[in-house]
C-alpha cells in the first residue's frame, strides 16, 4: 500500500503542528497533493481505468476547495503552502 500510516504522521508532522493533527487545513492538503500525485502516476501507466480518474478529479476539486478557504482567511499562509508544496509553476 502506498499511503501507510507512518507516510502519514510524517505529513502531519511536517505541515501540522503535530502527528496527531488532521484537522489542520494545511495538513489536508498535503495529504491530498501526496494522494493526487501518487494517483496521476496510476492513471498515467493504467489509461482505461476510469475509475482512478474519477477519484482524482473529486481529490483535485476537494483540494482546491481548501486552497480557496484558506485564501480567503489567511492568504500569507496560502502563499507559503503553495510555495512548499510546489503547486504552481
Amino acid at each position: 500500500m502506498y499511503l501507510t500510516p507512518e507516510v502519514k504522521k510524517e505529513i502531519f508532522k511536517e505541515f501540522g503542528k503535530s502527528e496527531t493533527d488532521t484537522g489542520n487545513i494545511d495538513a489536508q492538503v498535503a495529504l491530498f497533493t501526496y494522494r493526487i500525485k501518487h494517483l496521476t502516476e496510476h492513471a498515467k501507466q493504467n489509461k482505461k481505468d476510469l475509475v482512478t480518474e474519477r477519484a482524482l478529479v473529486q481529490l483535485v476539486g476537494k483540494r482546491r476547495k481548501l486552497l480557496n478557504y484558506l485564501k480567503e482567511i489567511d492568504i500569507e499562509r496560502y502563499r507559503a503552502l503553495i510555495k512548499k508544496l510546489n503547486l504552481r509553476k
